[in-house]
């Protein structure tokens, strides 16, 4: 798990300005700007991406945690924006399907200054700051993607399709 490297493997990195995405990935994209009830907002668009891209209804266990996972980490990213960075702009889901990148990226946009990071030490009975820590447990990479000279970042996370 990197919290360091700005953009995910294979990517060519933050140069450019965009994090490149794997060919033939199906996107989603959702604007949150102004929208009211956020988080059951993304995480009811997450839901039908999974449906439409068949994570769901699932058929067996590890496909139904798969999805709840996802949909976790969308209510934890998403949740961080609305408390650290005023709002997210916006919420993009990529599917790359293809046997050799079956990953779901997540990322929530916002135009916060701040960095996330789990909080260390990290306490299991204490209330609160353990967003970034789940997301960390649950994704097989995440980090921050800023591009210079425009206010806010990115907050990406991928997730590996259920076998």
């Amino acid at each position: 798990m990197s919290t360091t490297r700005p953009y995910s493997p294979g990517d060519h990195g933050p140069e450019s300005g965009e994090v490149p995405v794997v060919a033939g990935a199906r996107v989603r994209r959702l604007s949150l700007s102004g929208a009211s009830g956020i988080v059951p907002l993304a995480r009811d668009f997450t839901r039908e991406a999974l449906h439409a891209w068949g994570w769901l209804p699932a058929a067996t266990a590890d496909r139904r945690a798969a999805a709840e996972d996802v949909l976790l980490v969308v209510s934890e990213l998403v949740t961080n924006a609305c408390l650290h960075a005023e709002e997210p702009d916006e919420i993009i889901l990529y599917f790359g399907d293809a046997p050799a990148n079956k990953v779901l990226r997540i990322e929530v946009a916002d135009r916060g200054a701040g960095q996330p990071a789990p909080r260390t030490p990290h306490r299991a009975g204490r209330p609160g700051g353990h967003g970034m820590f789940i997301v960390q447990r649950l994704c097989l990479d995440w980090g921050v993607v800023r591009t210079p000279g425009v206010t806010g970042k990115v907050v990406w996370a991928e997730v590996g399709a259920p076998a």
